[in-house]
């Protein structure tokens, strides 16, 4: 009786917990993200359009299931995982939604998945790979990406346990942060804002982006 009670949701977690100890370094929580901070990151994205969304790392899909069941009928979620296990879960989760591309490859890629996919740009891309254990080079070239693949107006969000990202994202306009901690363990999310353009041309972000801070119980 008790195998017939495991629930998927209840296997997933079972399945993170063994790649966390397998791959600590590469999966950057022991269990994944809580519902209060799925529905607060997903609260970040504006679902009234079509949007091609990527999310980099999602391991066993707690966010990705929530976008998926917020996006239009004409969207496109693209998952970067590294991790193979991960990876071929995600595509028996959705094996039956033609709005949701995996991608077992690293999300420095994105770029050519979306021209392979004619994709000109994401509207928002998502992350909660551990970017405080990347090289800097490493860490400011996938910024880079990041920040040329969105669209003028697009936001780069991440859900980490420091803040120290900001200091390298120099490319984005402003970014505004809250602190979780309805999760374990409490997680920053941070927005970086890529800038509109104006007059045919983004403004330039060569500054550090503004950053607004709210603690949230």
């Amino acid at each position: 009786m008790l195998g017939r009670q495991l629930t998927v949701p209840t296997f997933m977690s079972v399945l993170f917990l063994k790649r966390f100890l397998q791959r600590p370094f590469q999966v950057a929580s022991i269990i994944p993200s809580s519902k209060a901070m799925v529905e607060r990151v997903a609260g970040k994205m504006d679902f009234s359009q079509r949007r091609v969304i990527a999310e980099y790392g999602p391991g066993e899909g707690v966010h990705s299931r929530e976008i998926a069941s917020r996006m239009s009928a004409d969207s496109k979620l693209l998952l970067f995982e590294l991790d193979p296990h991960f990876s071929r879960d995600l595509e028996r989760q959705f094996a039956d939604d033609p709005r949701v591309i995996v991608i077992n490859g690293d999300a420095a890629t994105l770029t050519e998945e979306l021209d392979r996919h004619r994709l000109p740009h994401c509207d928002y891309i998502l992350s909660g790979i551990p970017f405080s254990i990347l090289e800097i080079s490493k860490k400011r070239a996938l910024l880079r990406k990041t920040h040329e693949a969105l669209a003028p107006g697009g936001a780069f969000i991440i859900y980490q346990v420091t803040n120290e990202l900001r200091q390298h994202a120099t490319f984005f306009d402003r970014a505004e942060s809250e602190y979780c901690l309805q999760n374990i363990p409490p997680m920053f999310i941070t927005v970086f804002h890529k800038a509109n353009t104006r007059n045919g041309h983004a403004k330039p972000g060569r500054h550090e982006p503004e950053l607004s801070v709210n603690h949230s119980a």
